[in-house]
């Protein structure tokens, strides 16, 4: 006999069963289409946060579905011990896509990370000359890469990095959207500059224009890599491909992940330069299941969306619907809008109320947003979502704020 569950019964499961390392809103979903999701007890709300962008496609695309059904009909993982039929045209494919030359498949988007640092050093070393051990690599402040051991060495984020010590050494940051200070930081043994071209976890923060151009410059001057993190403003998210599109600059490596595998299963890659990603021979770095046929499958299938532009006009054309009407909230308990596409960053006025209190009374209107740090809403919808659900969301959002 099926369990019967309320809210509260898969709350008190949760907290009962699993580690304490997440504070989700006590709402406890069941079932997803589109941009909507039902609960255990039937109440539905308007998705709008898309899985931190891993659901750019809605939740349960057709097309995803067909293609992850399928491949389950026929093979699911034979490990890179051997071919497969779906790899080798997923990576030409993807690789045909972003305009890159080689792709590295791997499952998370820490792990696109780590191989990304991997590759840069090792690069650095074998190519560049950099004395062994002695390679450093470029972050930004306010920077979220994940939250794998190495990573959170150079996360200036308490929450991320304290206590998790002896930390990795081998990173130099500077403040976040300066070229100068970019520059500056440069020396002989630098391998690479490693940042978001959007920062998603400070807030949607967008840097001035002419950073990324600079940035570019000062790498193409001293032989060094620029990795851009595109694992949250990939793949159509702020209207183009990727978000440092909209600067017209190519990085030589780009992490990717989440919509990536189409809110279905985790799929990430690096995809960049051959010469760079060359460094790699057999048996220096691998994953079981980075590339494996169901991943293939459903990546493949995102790729053939992308590929039609549609996605990236929608993000575009409702990101602009989106930033007018959230911008009529400035002065009504919002203080700044910052963003690009379908993805904004909403500061709560402070005199107003916290991001977890606008969260919770946005639940309780019908839609499920999140805070990130204690003042500020990610907002990132699923891009299948209409003009008229984005203004059902930001009326719900200016009646939150008003509650």
């Amino acid at each position: 006999m099926a369990e019967h569950l309320t809210t509260q019964s898969v709350i008190e499961l949760d907290d009962a069963w699993g580690a304490h390392n997440y504070h989700p809103l006590p709402v406890a979903i069941a079932e997803a289409e589109g941009a909507w999701v039902t609960d255990v007890e039937g109440r539905r709300y308007l998705d709008f946060l898309s899985g931190y962008s891993a659901l750019n496609f809605g939740h349960r695309h057709p097309a995803l579905i067909a293609a992850v059904r399928d491949q389950l009909d026929r093979l699911t993982l034979t490990s890179r011990a051997f071919h497969n039929d779906r790899f080798g045209a997923f990576c030409r494919d993807l690789a045909g896509l972003t305009d890159t030359e080689m792709v590295l498949t791997m499952n998370t988007g820490a792990e696109a990370v780590e191989s990304a640092i991997k590759v840069a050093r090792k690069w650095a070393y074998e190519v560049k000359g950099v004395a062994f051990d002695a390679a450093e690599i470029i972050v930004a402040s306010g920077n979220f890469h994940g939250r794998t051991t190495t990573i959170v060495s150079f996360s200036d984020d308490p929450v991320a990095h304290d206590n998790y010590g002896p930390f990795t050494p081998g990173f130099v940051t500077v403040p976040y959207g300066d070229a100068q200070a970019v520059r500056d930081a440069i020396g002989p043994n630098t391998a690479a500059v490693l940042m978001e071209p959007i920062q998603g976890e400070a807030g949607v923060v967008v840097p001035p224009d002419g950073f990324w151009s600079d940035v570019r410059a000062a790498c193409d001057e001293n032989d060094v890599l620029l990795i851009a993190d595109e694992i949250q403003s990939g793949l159509a998210r702020t209207g183009e491909l990727f978000a440092l599109d909209h600067e017209g600059v190519r990085a030589d490596l780009y992490t990717l992940g989440k919509a990536l595998g189409g809110g279905i299963i985790p799929v990430s890659a690096v995809v960049g330069r051959r010469d760079v990603l060359g460094v790699l021979k057999p048996g220096q770095h691998g994953s079981t299941f980075g590339g494996y046929p169901v991943a293939a499958a459903v990546g493949h299938a995102v790729v053939d969306l992308l590929r039609t532009g549609e996605f990236q006009e929608r993000s575009t054309e409702l990101g602009a619907h989106l930033h007018r009407r959230l911008g009529e909230l400035v002065g009504h308990g919002v203080a700044e809008v910052r963003g690009r596409g379908l993805w904004a960053g909403v500061d709560i006025d402070p005199a107003a109320k916290t991001g977890r209190e606008v969260s919770m009374a946005l639940r309780d209107q019908g839609v499920l947003c999140k805070e990130t740090h204690e003042r500020t809403l990610r907002i990132a919808p699923p891009l299948v979502i209409t003009a008229g659900e984005i203004d059902h969301a930001v009326d719900a959002l200016g009646a939150a704020l008003q509650a």
